[in-house]
């Protein structure tokens, strides 16, 4: 099997994952700034093609939206792939190393809270979904 083709595949799959999900997919510097400058809350996951990402961070995201609180707008970057996008939007978690997979929580544009790598691999799912809510709980309306 063809390398490449092999990781579209891959690739194709981690997107559809995270987008069926409800997140939007940014893929330039400028569908960022857009994004990421909203007034409300923004969660952002940064996506990646680890096993951390597809077992448990995608799953965590896809489930933990469904909750009483959760952010005004879903977007996400693809660390390795849209390396543009995902440099911008790292631009936005000041103060935080790049990590991916990771999920960002802004308030009008700035930076609120990071579940970082360190923050998802290792746990379940089920771990992550819970660390997301907390945020939720912390920063965003009911809905």
């Amino acid at each position: 099997m063809d390398f490449n083709l092999f990781m579209n595949d891959i690739v194709d799959a981690a997107r559809k994952d995270i987008t069926e999900a409800g997140f939007k997919e940014l893929r330039t510097p400028e569908e960022v700034d857009e994004a990421l400058k909203q007034k409300g809350t923004t969660l952002v996951m940064v996506n990646s093609t680890c096993g951390c990402a597809g077992g448990i961070a995608r799953p965590a995201a896809a489930t933990s939206i469904h909750y009483d609180r959760r952010p005004d707008h879903l977007v996400t970057v693809f660390a390795g792939q849209d390396r543009e996008a995902t440099e911008r939007a790292r631009e936005y978690f000041e103060g935080y190393p790049p990590s991916s997979p990771s999920f960002a929580l802004l308030k009008d544009g700035e930076i609120v809270s990071m579940l970082e790598r360190h923050d998802i691999e290792s746990y379940s799912a089920m771990d992550v979904m819970v660390k997301l809510q907390a945020l939720f709980d912390a920063h965003c309306d009911e809905i």
